[in-house]
Formats: structure tokens, C-alpha cells, sequence
């Protein structure tokens, strides 16, 4: 998309794995440190730069501040101008009241889910013999939790939730 936009490879700046609702993205602010005033910063939709309202606000006095012009998409907007900046505001609120709606909708299907009893977490990393198998390795003490979390093929802290699970459940291997 950016590339349609003009935009030249080597200056497009990506963020993965980072949620759009969090505002320290390191290739949004590496995308802010490299324009300068006169340059004009692409983005191909507002909900990519910034999902609140206040964040939209802030990088866009920024962007004034420095005399960068922003572009959302093939539309150019310049913040330091009343109607360029009412639409921005605007844009800000859709993008802000779109993602409201979106945690809404996810927080009503993911209690619908539960109530029906199809929520129910992440699957154990081990079946419950391994599960008995590790807790009785354990009491019988030869071996570190390392040697458990290796011989089992898991982390050292799963294995350590086993035990704890196993001590709270009162099996009597776990509390040797």
C-alpha cells in the first residue's frame, strides 16, 4: 500500500507484533525521527499511526510543531489548518470509537463462550499421566526440576505449576 502511495522502500517503517493500541511502536517512532520539516509523513490509515484520540492529538501538534504534513491514505492533511485539523480530529474519533467497539464485541464473545463452556483456556502442556509421571520423578528426588523440565520437554516454570498444582490438589507424591 505504502509503495502505491510513493513511498520509497527503503522508507517505510513497520511495526509487528506490536498492537496498534500501544503507543511506544519502535517503527512508528523511528517513521517520526526520520522526517523533517517539509517532508510529509504517509500513513495509509489513521488507526495505523495512532488509536486514541489524545495519541492522534499529540502526534499531530508534534507533526505542526515540526512543519511535516501528514498524508492518510491518497488524502494530504495539514494539521495547522482549522478544517485539516477538525477532519483529523474527526478520523481520530472513528478510529478511536472502532476499537472501542471491537474490545466490546471480543468481551461479549468471549463471555457468551464461557457461559457455554467453550472458553476454557490453554490446553496443559502435558496429559494428566505426565502430569503424575513428573510429580512422582520429583518426590522420589533424583532429579533437579532442570533435569524434569528437559525430560519432559517443557520450561522449568511448567514445571514448577505442575508441582504447585499437584501440592494444592493434596497428592501425596507432591508433598514429599
Amino acid at each position: 500500500m505504502l509503495l502505491e502511495l510513493g513511498v520509497a522502500a527503503d522508507r517505510i517503517y513497520l511495526d509487528r507484533a506490536y498492537s496498534g493500541t500501544t503507543r511506544a511502536r519502535p517503527g512508528l517512532d523511528q517513521a517520526l525521527a526520520a522526517v523533517r520539516p517539509g517532508d510529509t509523513l504517509v500513513v495509509p490509515k489513521l488507526d495505523r499511526l495512532a488509536r486514541s484520540v489524545p495519541d492522534a492529538r499529540q502526534i499531530g501538534d508534534s507533526l505542526v510543531e515540526r512543519r511535516i504534513r501528514l498524508q492518510l491514505g491518497t488524502m494530504i492533511y495539514d494539521p495547522a489548518d482549522p478544517m485539516g485539523k477538525m477532519f483529523f480530529n474527526i478520523l481520530a474519533t472513528f478510529a478511536e470509537f472502532e476499537v472501542d467497539l471491537l474490545r466490546m464485541r471480543t468481551r461479549e464473545g468471549m463471555a457468551i463462550a464461557k457461559a457455554k463452556g467453550k472458553l476454557k483456556g490453554r490446553a496443559p502442556k502435558l496429559s494428566a499421566p505426565r502430569q503424575a509421571h513428573l510429580v512422582k520423578l520429583h518426590a522420589a528426588g533424583e532429579h533437579t526440576i532442570a533435569e524434569l523440565a528437559e525430560l519432559f520437554e517443557v520450561s522449568r516454570p511448567t514445571v514448577y505449576r505442575v508441582l504447585e498444582r499437584a501440592t494444592a490438589a493434596g497428592t501425596p507424591e507432591a508433598a514429599r
